[in-house]
């Protein structure tokens, strides 16, 4: 540990140009290269890091009140975010809510089978047309909780209660304010701004690197959520780099290669970090037998541990 504590803390080469540095040792791209199965993935192989600079970003980013405010009007109704998976809304009227800060869309499979998305909110008064965060099955039509007004699962009006008192209402001008929605991959996403590209212009390298990944296949097993005290930036983050595991997880240093994690950024919408496993850190020797241990493949259990 000390000597790779050393090697970690060394002086920076001040000779090298911004985004130059490298971490020593064999390269994320030497290593998948090395291993001949990984041409069947052309994806794996490829690399985009072009150097994008390194200025620091002022505090007020993700503590400003005012800068969080900004994000709200002009970032999240303006941008593709997924809501949900198709198998959570298989039949017709089952249905979804997504919500994000003041924002809410109700997701819905409609007689037609097709998935649309609309502003979860009442025409007539703005009421909530479904709980924040709930889903359902087997609706008939959407209702409103507040006066009862109720459309069909496409959005178009069904009936308002008192229909005699509402003559200045065109039916065909009262139905339910439908967003864009579109799928990929068993994944639904929305996008609150109607003037917006379609999904596949910010999907950019996604649907080529995951064609094989049988992604529409799969299923949500068990969703969980945590509410942390802090921007939604800073918890994201922390899942986009790896720079954080000698700190925060120092029981996979020797097996999961962290200095030399390898980062693209494919345009403005899609980033991606390459790790490997089972390999190591570059400046870190480890016999093959020391690493099969540490992964657990052994029979043996140290005293106090158990399987789970």
């Amino acid at each position: 540990m000390k000597d790779m504590m050393k090697a970690l803390t060394a002086q920076p080469d001040l000779t090298l140009a911004p985004g130059e540095a490298r971490a020593p040792g064999p390269s994320t791209q030497d290593l998948l290269q090395s291993e001949p199965s990984n041409a069947q993935d052309p994806a794996l192989l490829t690399s985009s890091d072009a150097f994008l600079g390194d200025e620091d970003l002022p505090f007020a980013r993700y503590t400003h009140q005012q800068f969080f405010d900004l994000e709200m009007q002009h970032l999240w109704p303006k941008v593709w975010q997924w809501a949900c998976r198709e198998e959570h809304i298989r039949k017709s009227g089952d249905f979804y809510t997504y919500d994000v800060g003041p924002y809410s869309a109700l997701v819905i499979r409609g007689e037609d089978h097709q998935i649309r998305a609309f502003v979860n909110a009442c025409p007539h008064r703005g009421m909530a047309l479904t709980d924040a965060g709930s889903c359902g099955q087997g609706k008939q039509f959407i209702r409103c909780p507040f006066h009862g007004m109720a459309w069909h699962l496409d959005g178009s009006l069904r009936e308002i209660p008192g229909r005699w008192d509402f003559p200045h209402i065109e039916d065909a001008e009262f139905g339910l304010d439908e967003i864009p929605c579109e799928t990929w991959a068993g994944f639904v996403f929305i996008n609150f701004d109607k003037a917006c590209e379609p999904l596949e212009a910010d999907l950019g390298v996604l649907p080529e690197h995951f064609k094989n990944w049988g992604l529409e296949d799969r299923f949500v097993s068990v969703h969980t959520v945590k509410t942390l005290p802090g921007n939604w930036k800073m918890c994201m983050e922390g899942f986009l780099e790896a720079f954080h595991v000698l700190g925060t997880h120092p029981e996979v240093i020797h097996t999961a290669s962290w200095a030399n994690t390898q980062y693209d950024v494919f345009g403005p919408t899609v980033t991606r970090f390459l790790q490997t496993v089972a390999t190591g850190n570059p400046n870190e020797t480890q016999s093959q037998a020391e690493i099969y241990r540490l992964l657990g493949y052994t029979d043996e259990l140290p005293d106090g541990t158990t399987a789970r």
